[in-house]
C-alpha cells in the first residue's frame, strides 16, 4: 500500500510493541524459504538458482586458452573433457597425464568433486545447452590463460561469478606469452576484469601487476579463521614464486578483497601473491604464478617444475582449500559445514529480540502489512529528514557458503522517476562499524507493490563475525517506506 507519513504514529507504535512483548503475544514467524548455495543461475538473474545436489562439487578446468602452449601443460588429464576416461579410479598424480594432474587427482580421490576440462577449440559459455556450459559448474579454473577471452566469453565468466560461481585465476610473470600471440596471462586476466560488458569498474578489487619476480617464498598471513588458509586439506604456511607476479589490492573498489599470501617484504595492498574476493553472489581467488600448481609430471617434451611438492611452500593445501572455498564446499575428508539459518528472530515476531534497531522500526503497525505474521521492520516512511537503522551481528562458520536473503517492500509518495531522494542501504560492517561491503542501495525509484526477495552471498566473510546492517535515510519531504520481513542467513 502507499504509506502516509507515520511520525504522528511513532509513539503509539512503540507502546503497542512494548505491550505485546510484556503480554507474551509474540509468535514464531514462518521463515523465508532457504536461499540456495552458490552454484549458478539463469543468465541475468539477480539471485542464485537452486543448486544441484550438494555433492559432488562441480569444477571445470579451462584448456581453451592455450594452456598447453610452449612448455606449459596446465591440464588435469589428457582425456578431455572427462579425465575419468584415462583412469576412472586414479590414486597417483601420474594416473592422469598433465602438469596439474595432482590437483585433479587429489580432488577426485575425495569423492566429493566432479571434474571436467573445457578442451581446446571450445568457447567459454554461460546459459547455453552445452554440457560444458558454466551454469553446470560451481567453480571455473583459468590456469594461466594465454589467449584473450572474447567479449561473449568475458560476459559469460562475469555473469557466472555474479550469479554465484567460483572463479580461480592463475597468472604467471609478465612476458610469459606461451603461444606468441602478443598476450600473456597478466594481460588476459586484467583484460577480463577491465574490459567486459558486465562490470569493468574493478569488480574484484585487484589488478595483476606487470612483474617478473624470479624467486621468492611468500608467507601466509596469520588468520586462523580463514577457510582457505585453514581448510580441510591442511594449513597453509606459504607458497613459492619461481617466476611469477603479484596483485595490487583496491579495497576501496571492493572491500571483500583480501590478501592471504604476500611477497617477502610486502603487506597490505601491495605484493599480494594469493588473494580472494567476491563479486555479486560469487567468489574469486587469484594466484600470481603457475609454478605452485605444477606437479612436474606433464606430457613428454614439456619443461616443468614440481612446485606442488616443493617443501618451501604448502601449495597443494592452498590450491585444494581454495577450490573447496570457491565451490562452497567442505569436502576433502574434513568436517562438513553444518547447514543452518543463523539470524535470530528472522521474522521479527519476537519484537526487538536479537536485533538492534531505531525505536519503532520493528512493529506490527497496520500502516504497512507484514509479509508473514504480524511484525516486520519498517524503516523510514516519516516524510521528514530521518535515519533508521536495523542490525544484527552474526558469526559465519569457516568453510561455509553463506547467503543473506530478505524480503523487501518499498512504497513512496515521491513522484520523480529520475531522482533518489530516500535510500535504504544493505551493508556488512565489522565490530567497529566500518563498512566492509555495501550489498545494495535501494531508493524511492525502486517502489513497487508487494514484497521482493533479495539475496546476496556473504561467503567472503566465512570464519568471521560481522554485522548485517540496514540503514534507511529519508529526505525532508514526501515519505518513502522500506519494509523488511522474513530475513535469513543460510550457511551450507
Amino acid at each position: 500500500m502507499l504509506g502516509s507519513s507515520r511520525s504522528h504514529r511513532r509513539v503509539a507504535r512503540v507502546l503497542a510493541l512494548l505491550g505485546a512483548l510484556v503480554a507474551g503475544a509474540a509468535v514464531q514467524a514462518t521463515p523465508a524459504p532457504a536461499a540456495p548455495a552458490p552454484g549458478g543461475s539463469a543468465p541475468g538473474g539477480s539471485a542464485p538458482a537452486t543448486a544441484a545436489a550438494a555433492t559432488p562439487h562441480r569444477v571445470l578446468f579451462d584448456n581453451s586458452k592455450a594452456e598447453t602452449a610452449g612448455n606449459a601443460d596446465w591440464i588435469i588429464g589428457a582425456n578431455q573433457p572427462d579425465p575419468l576416461g584415462q583412469d576412472a579410479t586414479p590414486s597417483a598424480e601420474t594416473d592422469w597425464t598433465g602438469a596439474i594432474s595432482s590437483w585433479g587427482v587429489a580432488l577426485q580421490k575425495t569423492g566429493a568433486y566432479s571434474l571436467k576440462t573445457l578442451p581446446s577449440g571450445n568457447s567459454i559459455t554461460y546459459g547455453t545447452a552445452s554440457a560444458l556450459d558454466l551454469q553446470n559448474f560451481d567453480t571455473f579454473v583459468l590456469p594461466e590463460p594465454n589467449i584473450l577471452l572474447s567479449s561473449a566469453e568475458k560476459a559469460a565468466v562475469m555473469n557466472f561469478v555474479k550469479n554465484g560461481g567460483g572463479l580461480f585465476l592463475v597468472s604467471d610473470h609478465t612476458g610469459a606469452d606461451r603461444n606468441n600471440d602478443g598476450y600473456d596471462a597478466v594481460e588476459v586476466i586484467n583484460d577480463l576484469m577491465t574490459n567486459n560488458s558486465v562490470d569493468s569498474t574493478d569488480p574484484f578489487g585487484f589488478s595483476v601487476d606487470s612483474l617478473s619476480i624470479s624467486t621468492d617464498d611468500p608467507k601466509a598471513i596469520n588468520d586462523s579463521s580463514n577457510a582457505v588458509l585453514h581448510g580441510s586439506f591442511g594449513t597453509v604456511g606459504g607458497s613459492i614464486i619461481r617466476s611469477g607476479t603479484t596483485a595490487t589490492l583496491k579495497p576501496a573498489d571492493n572491500p571483500a578483497v583480501k590478501g592471504l599470501v604476500y611477497r617477502t617484504g610486502y603487506s597490505g595492498n601491495t605484493g599480494a601473491f594469493f588473494a580472494t574476493s567476491s563479486f555479486g553472489s560469487g567468489r574469486v581467488a587469484f594466484w600470481g604464478d603457475s609454478s605452485p600448481i605444477d606437479d612436474g609430471t606433464g606430457q613428454s617434451g614439456n619443461s616443468l617444475y614440481d612446485g606442488w611438492n616443493d617443501p618451501a611452500g604448502t601449495d597443494a593445501a592452498l590450491a585444494l582449500n581454495a577450490t573447496e572455498w570457491l565451490s562452497g564446499a567442505t569436502g576433502g575428508g574434513g568436517t562438513t559445514c553444518t547447514s543452518a539459518q543463523l539470524l535470530g528472530n528472522p521474522g521479527f515476531e519476537s519484537g526487538s529480540s536479537s536485533w538492534s534497531a531505531t525505536s519503532g522500526v520493528i512493529t506490527d503497525d497496520s500502516g504497512e502489512a507484514a509479509r508473514t505474521g504480524s511484525y516486520k521492520a519498517w524503516l523510514s516512511g516519516y516524510g521528514t529528514t530521518h535515519t533508521d537503522t536495523l542490525s544484527q551481528p552474526v558469526t559465519i562458520p569457516a568453510g561455509c557458503a553463506a547467503t543473506l536473503s530478505f524480503y523487501l517492500h518499498i512504497d513512496t509518495a515521491e513522484t520523480t522517476t529520475t531522482t533518489s531522494y530516500d535510500t535504504l542501504k544493505a551493508q556488512v560492517v565489522n565490530s567497529s562499524g566500518t563498512v566492509l561491503s555495501t550489498l545494495a542501495t535501494y531508493s524511492n525509484l525502486n517502489a513497487a507493490g508487494g514484497y521482493t526477495q533479495r539475496s546476496f552471498s556473504l561467503g567472503a566473510y566465512a570464519g568471521q563475525t560481522v554485522t548485517v546492517k540496514f540503514t534507511g535515510t529519508e529526505g525532508s519531504t514526501l515519505q518513502t517506506s522500506f519494509v523488511i520481513d522474513d530475513t535469513t542467513l543460510n550457511v551450507s
